[in-house]
């Protein structure tokens, strides 16, 4: 490309900035949370307007505070030329991150028109430009431009990869295309890199608007609704997981569960070779896409790892006490204001060919009913100076649940060689 034909690329892209922000900035809020009785704010954010009876979308963050305590905080808006009122919360989607608001009173905002939709049959192509817009850092109404990259991958949950900067105050704020029209919700930016931020699809938004557009304000704190979303949540995480097979884990001896790659993401470290004394290679697997409830819970994802031991250099009594002492130095949480002690439970099971040691915790959510943490812990039984370990953790799920993943775990561990050692 030529340095007139890139010039002339970046004008055509500046003015389509210009051209969406000046068409979409009178829908455009600034949200706050504001504890009640004074205007210290707890939290700040964006929206924009969806209807002409003054709904808004923002995001579920932005606003948790108020759904989970309403009676002490209050919810207010700033336009973009300087006009203020108050907000009423009318729904909720936890999963997507996702708040539906509306004008306490529409009328100091009539007449400003509303952001639409780009329709599902117009799917957006890689390399299109996107126009994310919001209120960063509270220094004022901006246009962030970039370029859509498709969904992230790995992603359980649908997210798009929008290669552009957002800052703290833009989430909730829309990303438009280049006809103005919302394909996503400004929702959250990698720190770890450079031009790499994240936007929840709009089909998401546009079902919140047609689901509740006509709901009462909430008044009272939202925790059964959240519960109920977060086990439908959970219900799909767990069948979508549990249909897939294990992987190997290239052990010589034992088969170790290792899961799919498909919404989680995989790293393995292990000591130097030369290293005297015990040897290990370990396994962490992880999903990125987890759910926000407070910035003290954040729920409905899943962890595995293994530890692969090799301690033919200690010799089979150091190997046995270190061994233990690293199945023992495990933890499980404590007792909090969200959530019970542990209840733990204990068995040792004769797999096919591999006896092992199992301990199950669980973790009860206080004002998430039918919500747990699991924590399974295994370790091969079978070795002198050899041997395996693994956890599987699970957050935000049910009972039934919990037993079916563990259930699913302990069946992905056996013998690869069960022969003479």
């Amino acid at each position: 490309m030529g340095a007139a034909t890139a010039a002339a690329t970046g004008a055509d892209s500046g003015d389509a900035s210009q051209r969406v922000y000046a068409r979409a900035r009178d829908k455009l809020l600034q949200v706050r949370t504001l504890l009640r009785g004074q205007d210290s704010q707890a939290s700040v954010g964006s929206g924009f307007l969806v209807s002409e009876s003054g709904h808004l979308i923002t995001n579920y963050h932005v606003v948790s505070q108020y759904a989970l305590r309403p009676g002490q905080f209050r919810l207010t808006y700033t336009s973009a030329d300087g006009r203020q009122g108050a907000l009423q919360l009318l729904d909720v989607d936890v999963v997507h991150d996702l708040a539906l608001l509306k004008l306490s009173d529409p009328q100091p905002l009539a007449g400003r028109g509303v952001l639409t939709f780009r329709p599902a049959d117009e799917p957006m192509q890689r390399g299109e430009r996107i126009h994310a817009l919001g209120n960063p850092l509270d220094v004022g109404f901006a246009v962030m431009g970039g370029l859509f990259n498709g969904r992230v991958e790995r992603n359980f949950l649908p997210t798009l990869f929008f290669g552009g900067s957002l800052s703290p105050g833009m989430s909730g704020g829309p990303a438009l295309d280049d006809r103005g029209r919302v394909i996503g919700v400004n929702v959250a930016a990698r720190r770890d890199g450079e031009q790499v931020s994240f936007l929840v699809p709009a089909s998401f938004a546009e079902a919140l608007l047609l689901r509740s557009r006509q709901a009462p304000p909430v008044d009272q704190p939202m925790h059964p609704r959240l519960a109920k979303q977060l086990l439908e949540h959970q219900d799909r995480l767990v069948a979508a997981f549990v249909a897939q097979p294990w992987r190997p884990a290239g052990h010589p001896r034992y088969r170790i569960p290792v899961p799919q790659e498909d919404f989680m993401r995989c790293w393995g470290s292990s000591n130097p070779a030369e290293s005297r004394g015990l040897q290990f290679e370990r396994s962490d697997c992880a999903m990125d896409s987890r759910v926000f409830v407070s910035p003290s819970l954040i729920t409905g994802h899943l962890a595995v790892r293994h530890e692969a031991y090799d301690g033919r250099r200690l010799g089979a009594l150091r190997f046995s006490d270190r061994y233990s002492r690293s199945f023992r130095n495990e933890q499980f949480g404590h007792a909090s204001r969200q959530q019970t002690g542990p209840q733990c439970h204990e068995r040792y099971i004769q797999g096919p060919g591999l006896p092992l040691r199992a301990l199950m915790c669980l973790r009860a959510h206080k004002r998430l009913a039918g919500l747990h943490d699991v924590s399974l812990l295994v370790a091969t039984l079978d070795g002198r100076d050899q041997g395996a370990q693994g956890r599987f953790d699970a957050y935000g799920v049910s009972v039934a649940n919990a037993e079916k993943l563990a259930q699913h775990y302990l069946a992905g561990f056996g013998v690869v060689d069960a022969g003479p050692r």
